[in-house]
């Protein structure tokens, strides 16, 4: 096998098993992957449309919409008044913001279990790799 095939077969055996867990850790918070990817990603960033969500994540809109509508029913998120009328910004509420702090602590733990034996060095090598992988792989949509 090729280096570069071996490279994607690890990755692609990895990613299951990675989800799987990750999903099993969020589980008693009535959370999936993809939806505390959302929650992460308005913390960094700050309140966002379901457009600039749906770009950030490389997913469809529609897509965003169904998990915006399941974190609000959860009371996770509100919808906030943009610059204009049209416009409306998802953010975290106070729930959210508990619940984000409280599964940021159980992510923490499982990610260092994940990649115990590995040094800090190689993590940032590999988190290198994988970052340029994806700017190959978006300039070529």
């Amino acid at each position: 096998m090729k280096s570069y095939q071996h490279f994607f077969y690890q990755y692609h055996s990895m990613y299951r098993p990675f989800i799987n867990k990750l999903n099993a850790c969020l589980a008693e918070y009535q959370l999936y992957s993809s939806q505390w990817a959302v929650l992460r990603l308005i913390v960094q960033e700050g309140p966002l449309t379901l457009g600039e969500i749906a770009t950030h994540q490389n997913v469809e809109k529609p897509t965003v919409t169904r998990m915006a509508q399941r974190l609000k029913e959860f009371d996770y998120i509100e919808v906030i008044p943009g610059k204009d009328k049209r416009e409306k910004r998802i953010q975290l509420t106070k729930t959210g913001k508990k619940i984000y702090t409280d599964v940021q602590l159980t992510i923490e733990q499982f990610q260092k279990e994940a990649l115990q034996g590995i040094s800090e060095e190689k993590q940032l090598e590999i988190s290198q790799i994988l970052a340029t992988v994806q700017e190959n792989l978006l300039k070529r949509v």
